[in-house]
């Protein structure tokens, strides 16, 4: 049996909400004012709580409070005749379940509370993991306890004492930073800075005067003497992140920096002196660049002495628990906000994802899910996967793929799908799909194709403006002249 309590100043709407929500396995409760609620709530156990805004002696966002301050999983409605913009958004903030206007009760009051209900068995039926960490214990944000984790561990306390360039590879959103930066930590040089580029960030024009400095006048903008990144770190590590996305007459003189441990700034003529250890980092196939002539041979084996490959999330799923009350317990200390925790079954569907964005994209759906949690324990429900959608229910699975959409990728693999795709599909049916075409033919290169395929999309779409494309894909315009380049596309798109 569960229970309903309902507080407002008319005793007509009062009878009219009980006939409407009582049945045989659910029982109301009246009360005309809030402080009556309040103990009726308590004295009841009760499931729900439904109370009018304007009622006495204090308000329904007061009582609101008072009710999630003793039971943080309380389930709260609120309602009002006269609801305004502030109110709703008040009682948001203060963990309401929902707030409806009186004059839609009629047709939303018993659809809103059976919703609630659930919530609250499944809340109350709902089981947490117990948490084996704080933040504490991992200042450097690397968490895992998997076979392939410790490998990285263990390569970081090999490489950290050496002086050795290192080069970690990995997917987009994997940590490379964080252990780039675990190096550094572990280093003799730890007591002196660590600085990091992100050399696909900056424009390519700009990418020398970052790195080396520049003089006074040197070119036009050049207003005062700037030090560049070497001169920053120097007696530290320098982070060198999507170097794969470096130009060539850049990468020439970062390899003189390495071989010779000096350079010039931008537009002067004083060599300078840099004793900097540097760490790269790419999701890039570097060999593959080398022999398309795209990044130096020289550059790479330089940068290659040491390599740390730190694999993606889906490879090491026994880390994601972990990882899960890292962050939640992280977000909850940086955003000021009430700690929340994962039930089991949330947990189970956070294994289950295939995390394509990587760790990145598991913080970032943490985050969300405990920014508009209304209670301290998460559901699966909370868990806000995928970007575009009905993503979440596809892997959740509570959705299918027409037979369709797969064989517009399969029969002749991952080529011979049309750059609609992504657009015709939720953005998870769509990676599922191509990754189960991918499967079936070794020799295909997914992400290169998906390079290639969104290039031209964007290149159409803005009739061949390159600038207006690079925004769109998110990349800088020399990048994207190497991608036309480097995929032929050219021709295919009549550019000049």
């Amino acid at each position: 049996m569960q229970t309903i309590v309902i507080v407002d100043p008319e005793v007509d709407f009062l009878e009219w909400a009980a006939h409407q929500l009582e049945t045989p396995s659910t029982r109301v409760l009246t009360a005309g004012r809030a402080d009556e609620a309040y103990k009726l709530y308590f004295a009841q156990e009760a499931d729900l709580l439904i109370t009018e805004t304007h009622v006495q002696p204090f308000s329904g966002l007061e009582l609101l409070a008072k009710v999630r301050l003793k039971d943080p999983n309380a389930m709260v409605v609120l309602t009002s005749a006269f609801g305004t913009t502030q109110s709703v958004i008040e009682s948001m903030k203060l963990g309401a379940y929902d707030f409806i206007r009186k004059e839609s009760l009629p047709f939303n009051l018993k659809v809103v509370v059976d919703s609630a209900l659930k919530a609250q068995a499944e809340m109350r039926a709902a089981t947490t993991f117990k948490p084996q960490l704080t933040v504490d214990q991992h200042q450097d944000s690397i968490v895992g306890q998997s076979e392939a984790m410790q490998q990285v561990f263990k390569m970081i306390g090999r490489v950290a004492h050496s002086e050795a360039p290192v080069m970690i590879t990995g997917e987009s959103g994997s940590g490379k930073e964080l252990v780039a930066r675990a190096i550094h930590h572990y280093s003799r040089r730890s007591d002196k800075f660590f600085v990091a580029i992100n050399c696909a960030a900056i424009p390519e024009t700009l990418l020398e005067s970052e790195l080396f400095g520049h003089e006074k006048g040197s070119f036009t903008g050049a207003v005062t003497q700037r030090v560049g990144r070497f001169e920053q770190s120097h007696g530290g590590t320098l982070f060198l992140d999507e170097i794969g996305e470096m130009a060539l007459p850049v990468q020439s003189k970062i390899l003189r920096v390495l071989q010779e441990g000096e350079f010039s700034r931008l537009g002067g003529n004083v060599t300078l002196h840099a004793d900097v250890r540097i760490v790269a980092a790419t999701n890039k196939n570097l060999e593959q660049e080398v022999a398309r002539k795209q990044f130096r041979e020289d550059l790479f084996y330089r940068l290659n002495v040491v390599r740390v490959h730190l694999p993606p999330l889906r490879q090491r799923v026994e880390d994601i628990r972990l990882l899960c009350e890292y962050f939640l317990a992280k977000t909850s200390l940086q955003k000021h906000l009430p700690r929340v925790h994962l039930s089991e079954e949330a947990v189970k569907v956070m294994e289950n994802y295939p995390w394509p964005g990587n760790v990145r994209e598991l913080e970032n759906t943490l985050q969300r899910a405990t920014v508009l949690a209304t209670t301290d324990v998460l559901l699966p429900k909370d868990i806000p996967l995928g970007m575009v959608g009905d993503s979440r229910t596809n892997v959740n699975g509570g959705g299918e793929t027409s037979g369709n959409e797969t064989n517009a990728v399969g029969g002749n693999g991952v080529g011979a799908a049309s750059a609609e795709l992504a657009s015709a599909l939720s953005t998870q049916a769509a990676v599922e799909l191509l990754f189960q075409a991918a499967a079936q033919d070794n020799s295909l290169q997914l992400l290169p194709w998906l390079e290639r395929e969104f290039t031209i999309a964007a290149m159409k779409l803005t009739r061949g403006n390159q600038l207006k494309a690079a925004k769109i894909l998110g990349v800088t315009r020399a990048t994207l002249r190497k991608r036309i380049e480097r995929f032929g596309i050219t021709r295919e798109l009549n550019i000049q």
